[in-house]
């Protein structure tokens, strides 16, 4: 176990250390975005245009040496060119399918909330099992199958609210947010005229990141820890400020991310630390807000976790 531990930990490091060389100064989103590949995860990623979303997704992509799709999504976007769709052969009369651009490992949505509610449907079930169904056959997608979702905040021109159904299956939601100076002065040396992802190469394989999946997956998460994450999450629910408390997707989701960062800090087991940290990263887009509360979800969030003593390690 420990050989695969430090084997872990060295893909680890060697990937977020390539693609923080295209994306300056972020090392902490980075390394959120990698905990949720790591916990099978999907990234939802809202900010304004032009801070490197795309970039960075792409940058993940490349270094894991993964095959990407991506759909710059419209209001023209139809579910069909996300999932796919069955033609007539004219040869032998019988319906092909024609896979859609979610047949891939990692799949960009990018401004995903910019389509049609119908169309951002479509990628429900494939989210949530890996598998896409058209004219009542279903369809295996390849593994591992991570979303990357880019959406533009709310109230952005063109843009509408992704549906409580969908959010509810990313495993997290994060925003990369304006550089500082010298990061942007950084930036902009660094990309006179090159592409900032040409000379990435791959450092894994698909079967190395899933064999790194499973190794989270069997982390140890002991009985007093887990009551632990079921409090946080459930005071979400009583609490007087929140509309709509998160449900039990998030705890498993918490449990998840926890894991991940667990074996990213060198562990094989996950401690009370891990759970306070994932908390509002995995819980904060999935409760809502009474009209009139002025502190954001990521507040209300910290101020439940100061009120639940954890256990100890």
């Amino acid at each position: 176990m420990q050989g695969i531990q430090i084997n872990f930990l060295t893909h680890a490091q060697n990937v977020l250390r390539q693609v923080r060389r295209v994306i300056v100064g972020k090392n902490n989103t980075l390394t959120w975005v990698f905990a949720a590949m790591l916990a099978k995860g999907h990234i939802l990623m809202e900010d304004i245009p032009g801070v490197g979303k795309t970039t960075m997704a792409l940058a993940f992509a490349k270094s894991l040496g993964l095959k990407t799709g991506r759909v710059q999504f419209t209001p023209d976007i139809l579910p069909s060119d996300v999932v796919g769709f069955s033609i007539l052969d004219q040869n032998d009369g019988k319906m092909v399918y024609r896979p859609g651009a979610v047949f891939c490992n990692i799949f960009l949505a990018d401004e995903l909330n910019r389509a049609t509610s119908r169309t951002q449907s479509a990628l429900l079930e494939a989210m949530e099992e890996g598998q896409v169904t058209v004219d009542g056959i279903s369809y295996p997608l390849e593994q591992p199958f991570i979303v990357i979702a880019t959406q533009n905040p709310t109230g952005a021109a063109g843009t509408q609210p992704l549906p409580d159904s969908q959010t509810d299956r990313f495993m997290l939601r994060l925003s990369l947010g304006y550089p500082s100076l010298e990061d942007e002065i950084s930036m902009v040396t660094s990309r006179q005229g090159a592409d900032p992802l040409k000379d990435l190469s791959p450092i894994m394989k698909a079967s190395d990141l899933i064999a790194m999946q499973e190794l989270v997956s069997e982390t140890y998460v002991s009985r007093e820890v887990t009551a632990y994450a079921v409090k946080l999450v459930q005071a979400t629910r009583t609490n007087t400020v929140v509309a709509r408390g998160a449900s039990p997707r998030a705890t498993l989701a918490l449990i998840s991310l926890s894991k991940a960062l667990a074996r990213l800090n060198g562990r094989d087991f996950v401690v009370p630390a891990d759970v306070q940290s994932s908390f509002v990263q995995a819980v904060a887009h999935r409760i809502e807000l009474h009209a009139n509360v002025q502190q954001t979800a990521e507040q209300v969030l910290q101020t439940i976790a100061h009120g639940i003593v954890p256990p100890k390690p």
